[in-house]
């Protein structure tokens, strides 16, 4: 069972993170996370030294949990599937959320490029390692005719992650579903995605 000072400890993180994807960090002032985690300003600083470790230990829980994500989608799949995994429940996590708040690594790679060298370079490494796990899951899928491969694998990779990124930008602006869902749509033709059989998820 968790301490009292761990609930909390956990209770402010928990609330960070949904301010921090919402306002950014720089908007997001102490008070906001002391309204919104219904703590004193005493307990936040035992736990944390300023917002800033606030913010990392934020972005690093979402860094291991989109990690783990990662390794879930292409888990006893074909490379083919486990893209065609990974597409499906990024439109499905974000159409649960209503749109609202959008992707914290994104977010963040747009607020602190500028202003953060720190926030900046811990984001630059987690893009850096999701295009390294994609180009060499493309890798396999090229090897075994589950896409294209007159592009190299890497190139194929970038060029995913910046339209999940950007259609869940545009999902996030419209509030719908459709921007990211043609993104995906757009990045199976392109990939000349091909699941072997394999049941396709829907995107509904």
């Amino acid at each position: 069972m968790s301490t009292k000072g761990e609930q909390t400890r956990e209770k402010i993180l928990s609330e960070a993170r949904l301010l921090f994807k919402q306002k950014g960090f720089g908007a997001t002032s102490i008070n906001d996370l002391l309204n919104a985690s219904g703590t004193t300003k005493g307990n936040l600083y035992f736990h944390f030294s300023d917002k800033e470790a606030v913010a990392l230990e934020v972005l690093r829980r979402e860094q291991q949990s989109f990690y783990r994500f990662l390794e879930q989608a292409f888990s006893g799949r074909s490379a083919a599937a486990g893209l065609e995994y990974f597409f499906h429940y990024a439109l499905k996590k974000h159409h649960q959320s209503g749109f609202v708040g959008g992707c914290l690594f994104g977010n963040t790679a747009l607020e602190a490029s500028d202003t953060s060298p720190l926030f900046a370079g811990f984001v630059r490494e987690v893009f850096a390692e999701w295009i390294k796990i994609f180009a060499e899951k493309m890798t396999v899928a090229q090897a075994a005719g589950q896409i294209r491969t007159d592009i190299p694998a890497d190139h194929l990779a970038e060029m995913v992650v910046a339209t999940i990124e950007g259609g869940i930008m545009q999902s996030r602006l419209q509030k719908s579903a459709t921007p990211l869902q043609r993104s995906l749509e757009t990045l199976r033709q392109v990939l000349e995605l091909q699941v072997n059989g394999e049941q396709r998820q829907d995107d509904a």
